[in-house]
């Protein structure tokens, strides 16, 4: 059973959040097949563990602005690798090391991956930092 609109939803504002606090290589993977209690997750690289936080922060901040509850966080004092559950849809923060090195997209690879539409920006735009 694919992700539901809801999940899809969820996912387009916390990647919104992501980008506008310098996330990178976001990629939304559908795991609803293997996972019957979630599904997406939305992988997401900060910088530094001050990025990684900031990151984490901004996409919590607009999931509960737009009503939806957060069930779990984990790693903020770290900010290696934060950990925001909020039910359908998982969120997961990671320093450019700990994403190598866990390589989710890999141990994932067999799911399939939802599209993020994140709104353009002009060439005069500086990336967000």
């Amino acid at each position: 059973m694919p992700a539901t609109a809801q999940a899809v939803e969820m996912l387009q504002i916390a990647a919104r959040a992501a980008d506008d606090k310098g996330g990178e290589d976001l990629i939304g993977l559908d795991v609803s097949g293997p996972l019957p209690l979630v599904d997406i997750f939305l992988l997401v690289t900060g910088r530094n563990e001050r990025n990684v936080g900031a990151i984490s922060d901004e996409i919590e901040e607009k999931l509960l602005e737009a009503g939806h509850k957060r069930v779990r966080r984990e790693g903020r004092q770290e900010g290696r690798w934060v950990l925001l559950d909020f039910g359908d849809l998982v969120v997961h923060v990671f320093h450019e090391q700990e994403r190598v090195y866990y390589s989710l997209e890999r141990l994932w690879k067999d799911c399939p991956i939802v599209p993020i539409e994140l709104p353009a920006r002009s060439a005069a735009e500086p990336a967000p930092r």
